[in-house]
């Protein structure tokens, strides 16, 4: 039986086989959610999807896209966006 801390749905249930080949259920964090699109709400490609102590010994190109907006926005609405400010620049 769990201890009474393991028996929530908050920790996710890892299966791991023993040296002696016996399966024992071992307990960890849930990942969070996907990155989402701060226009649309559409889930960011690219983007990993760890926990905030595994995100910071990852490198910048696994955080992000290179390209501007690349973490914020998906690749649709970022095209809007700078579309939007190259008309504007232009009026100018």
């Amino acid at each position: 039986m769990p201890s009474p801390r393991r028996r929530s749905r908050h920790q996710r249930k890892i299966t791991r086989r023993t040296p002696g080949g016996i399966p024992m259920i071992r307990y960890g964090k849930r990942k969070p959610g996907k990155a989402r699109c701060g226009d649309c709400g559409k889930e960011l490609s690219g983007v990993a999807r760890e926990l905030p102590y595994v995100m910071r010994n990852l490198p910048k190109s696994a955080k992000n896209v290179a390209r501007p907006y690349g973490g914020n926005l998906c690749f649709e609405c970022s095209r809007e966006v700078i579309k939007e400010k190259a008309r504007l620049e232009v009026k100018l």
